[in-house]
Order: C-alpha cells, then sequence, then structure tokens
C-alpha cells in the first residue's frame, strides 16, 4: 500500500493492521482464537462487559517481572564492581497501594513527592524508611511529617530546606538522611543530550553552590549527608547522556569527599520505553551494564571507592505494563486534497490520557475485539472532549472497517496516564483492573457522577440524588438515567 502523505514520515502502513508490534504491549498480550486483545488471561471484551470503557488495564505479573528484572539486572552489574545499588521506583509514574506493595515485594523502595503520595505508600504497608521524599516546594506539613514518620531520605531541592529539614528533624528527635539534588547541565531525551554549564529550572542547585550547600548540611546536627542526587531527563534510550552526568556528579562527589564521607550517588531515572514501533529502547540489562562500566570508570581515574548507587525507574517498569481499553463512538473520514484521514473517537481522551496534549507524546493502536482483512486506513484516535488538541493517538492505521461499538486498545499506558488523569468535562476518572491468571480485580475504583457532584459545596442545602447512564465504581455503565432531587 502506498505511503500516505499524511502520515509521519516515521509510520509505514502494515502489511496487516491486526499485528501487535513486539516490544509495545504487556508480555501476556497475544490475540485469542476468536481475535480479541487478551491480557493476563482475559479479553478486551470480557473486561469491557464486566467494567466498562473507558479503562485502564494493568498486566500484574508483566509489572512484577519487570520490577524483579531491573532489581536483578542492577544488583549484578553493581556487584561486579565492587559496590551496591538501592533502587526506588518513581511513585509519580503510577501509584496505588497495591502497585506499591509490588515494588516492595521485587526489592524495590518507594519514591514519593507529595504527602499524597507518602500516604498511599505508608497505607500500602511500605516501611518509612524505605521511602524517598522528592519536591521543589515541600510544604512545612510535608516535611514535618516525613522526619515524624521516619521516611528514610529527604532530598533537599533548595537552600531554604537545609534549615527547614534540619528544624523538623531536631523537633522530632532524629537524625534525618538527606540527599542534595544538583542540576549537572546535561539534558537527555531519547537518543539525544546536550551538555551544558548552567541550567535554568526549578530543579536542583547548580553546582557552583553545592559545595557550601553541602557544608551547610554537615553542619547541621539533626542532617545526615548521604550524596548527591541529579536528574537528567526521561524517556531515555541510552547510557550516552548518564555518562557525561556521571562524570561531573563523581567530579564534585570526589571534592566533597575531602571534607567528609559521601556514602551513596542517585543517578535519577527516565530510562525510556517504546511507545510506537519505532521506538528502539536500550534493554534494561544494557543500561546496567553501562551504566556499572561508567561508574567504575569515572572512580577509577579520580582514585576514589566506588560508592553505593541508586537509580530512580518509574515509568521502565509499570507503563509496558499498563493499556487502555475505549469502545469507538464515530468514524469520521476528512478528506484532505487528494487524501483521507480517518478520525476514530473513543469515550476516553485527554481526560485519562494527557501526554499527547501536553508533551507531544506519541501512541500505537490496535482493535482489540476483532480482527479485519480490511484494507489498512490511516487514523488518528480522538478524544470526546471539547478541545481540538483532544487526541490520543496521532496516527496508525487500523482496518478500514473500525466502525462504532468496536473496542480499541493503547499500549504504554501504564505511566503517567492515570496519575494525570482529569475530571474535565466533568469525565469520572476510569477504574484501573489489575488482570493475573484469567482473573480481573478492581485496584482503583473508577468514578461516578456522584462522585463528582460529592465535592461540589453548592449542594450544601439540597440533597441531590442523581444517576445517568454513567460509571459505576468499577467503570461498568449504569442502566438507569433517572434523576431525583429533595430539597430542604
Amino acid at each position: 500500500m502506498a505511503h500516505n502523505p499524511l502520515a509521519p514520515e516515521w509510520l509505514s502502513s502494515p502489511a496487516d493492521a491486526n499485528t501487535l508490534a513486539d516490544g509495545l504491549w504487556p508480555s501476556s498480550a497475544h490475540r485469542s482464537d476468536a481475535g480479541a486483545i487478551t491480557i493476563g488471561g482475559v479479553s478486551a471484551p470480557e473486561l469491557a462487559a464486566e467494567f466498562g470503557t473507558p479503562l485502564y488495564v494493568i498486566d500484574e505479573t508483566d509489572a512484577r517481572t519487570r520490577a524483579a528484572e531491573l532489581r536483578a539486572a542492577f544488583d549484578t552489574e553493581f556487584a561486579r564492581i565492587g559496590t551496591t545499588v538501592k533502587v526506588y521506583y518513581a511513585a509519580k509514574a503510577f501509584l496505588s497501594t497495591e502497585v506499591a506493595r509490588w515494588m516492595v515485594d521485587a526489592g524495590l523502595n518507594i519514591d514519593v513527592c507529595s504527602g499524597g503520595e507518602l500516604a498511599v505508600a505508608l497505607a500500602a504497608g511500605v516501611e518509612p524508611g524505605r521511602i524517598g521524599f522528592h519536591g521543589n516546594n515541600k510544604s512545612h506539613a510535608e516535611i514535618d511529617d516525613a522526619t515524624r514518620l521516619g521516611v528514610g531520605t529527604i532530598i533537599i531541592d533548595s537552600p531554604v530546606e537545609i534549615n527547614r529539614v534540619a528544624a523538623a528533624a531536631a523537633r522530632h528527635g532524629v537524625v534525618q538522611n538527606v540527599r542534595l539534588r544538583v542540576n549537572s547541565g546535561v539534558h537527555a531525551h531519547t537518543h539525544e543530550f546536550l551538555a551544558t554549564s548552567h541550567e535554568d529550572q526549578k530543579f536542583g542547585v547548580v553546582f557552583e553552590d553545592a559545595p557550601a550547600l553541602v557544608a551547610a548540611i554537615r553542619a547541621e546536627p539533626s542532617l545526615n549527608f548521604l550524596g548527591l542526587h541529579c536528574h537528567i531527563g526521561s524517556q531515555i534510550f541510552g547510557v550516552d547522556g548518564f555518562a557525561e552526568s556521571a562524570s561531573r556528579l563523581l567530579s564534585l562527589h570526589a571534592e566533597l569527599l575531602t571534607d567528609g564521607p559521601v556514602p551513596e550517588l542517585n543517578l535519577g531515572g527516565g530510562f525510556g520505553i517504546a511507545y510506537t514501533s519505532t521506538d528502539d529502547p536500550s534493554p534494561i540489562a544494557d543500561l546496567a551494564a553501562g551504566l556499572a562500566d561508567i561508574v567504575a570508570a569515572e572512580c577509577a581515574r579520580r582514585g576514589i571507592a566506588v560508592p553505593v548507587i541508586a537509580i530512580e525507574p518509574g515509568r521502565v517498569v509499570i507503563g509496558p505494563a499498563g493499556v487502555t481499553l475505549y469502545e469507538v463512538g464515530t468514524t469520521k473520514p476528512v478528506r484532505i486534497g487528494e487524501n483521507t484521514r480517518l478520525y476514530v473517537s473513543i469515550d476516553g481522551g485527554m481526560s485519562d490520557n494527557a501526554r499527547p496534549a501536553l508533551y507531544g507524546a506519541e501512541f500505537s493502536v490496535r482493535l482489540a475485539d476483532r480482527v479485519s482483512d480490511a484494507e489498512p486506513a490511516l487514523v488518528r484516535i480522538a478524544g470526546k472532549h471539547c478541545e481540538s488538541g483532544d487526541i490520543v493517538v496521532d496516527a496508525d492505521y487500523l482496518p478500514g472497517d473500525v466502525a462504532p461499538g468496536d473496542l480499541v486498545m493503547v499500549p504504554a499506558t501504564g505511566a503517567y496516564c492515570w496519575s494525570l488523569a482529569s475530571n474535565y468535562n466533568y469525565l469520572g476518572r476510569p477504574a484501573v483492573v489489575a488482570v493475573v491468571d484469567g482473573k480481573a480485580r478492581v485496584i482503583v475504583r473508577g468514578e461516578t457522577i456522584d462522585d463528582l457532584l460529592a465535592r461540589d459545596a453548592g449542594l450544601a442545602r439540597s440533597t441531590h440524588k442523581v444517576t445517568t447512564r454513567s460509571t459505576n465504581g468499577t467503570g461498568a455503565t449504569s442502566s438507569t438515567n433517572q434523576m431525583k432531587e429533595t430539597t430542604r
């Protein structure tokens, strides 16, 4: 089939628009004999019938396996260079009590950046000592809670936080472990990176200020300086950016050793995943080996001991384990010159996946309830919100007979989709279900119209009972459209 000029250059028309591309889907994903996409032993039509759509679906085994394999790979490679590694799951990617338990079971710690995330981790039974607390503007209450509850590490992000954390720790009679976040001047994304001398961003402190700030930390009896922290970007496919950043960090690390111990170095996270068939992220084993080699070489060059290394993966663990299931509502061919793009509108959109609107992120899509031998058609998966930028998949190919009522599935939505979800246009956030061994269970309840109205203080003087053909607590649709109102 000839290339559609409306398609981006990287997107080729597939020979079979039903194929599930390698690397994009949870490890258990396949098409059943009936043609439906099945994940964790549960088919898309079964999920839609029980829980409704839109619906976030996470392959529990896939997520657990990715976490355990990452842990093992980094343990092996850093043991090879004579040190250990601390792995923190970046909870901002996706956090629920169940997911927190999966990560801890796999040997990971938990990285949080708000009081809410801290509360979820603690509710999951995570030991406070296994939690790291990030954030550029931690409130006094958050710092007080973190020190009082025994959070393992607080990452100092600005000079003012030194006094705030020290005072809170002293108030609770504890010595608080802290790291100092510094900006290495390295910006990395996918396979490219840019190295500069200064950064203009809200996170961290510049290299030149770090020695004085570390001295201030060491002067506080209630603080214990563990080491430096740096984060160079997101969706990173190679090790080159990490190599440059590690070289700069270890130079500063060596300088700080002259005045006291620096037992750890946190290299951050940002390991990338595939969202389209053209994405080629580095395998985790290769990343672990590459980072270990870099750290060993840089420490040897400076004649210093290899510190304990910390990393903070999030997306690479949970992203590929998740998919989002939608129902098609309308289809609309749009003719542009001599070419046509088929707009396929779904029952969700930017309220459940804000990444395309925020970042121009690319995703892929496939029919989820059947296969078709119709010719592939260039499609754009549009949401139902009143925004022209409400696009979930900018460009992909589906069988040309895609129609209202079909189910479609978008892979690699486990990270930064539910966590960025909103109630725009008063849509309830979808439920999250975990699938494993042919069974599905809700791990985050979906929101109903009643949930949304419960926050509306304008209803304080009246008791409203509103039921519509909306979602219930699991995401399945209600069968009544009655509305009742009782006024006091």
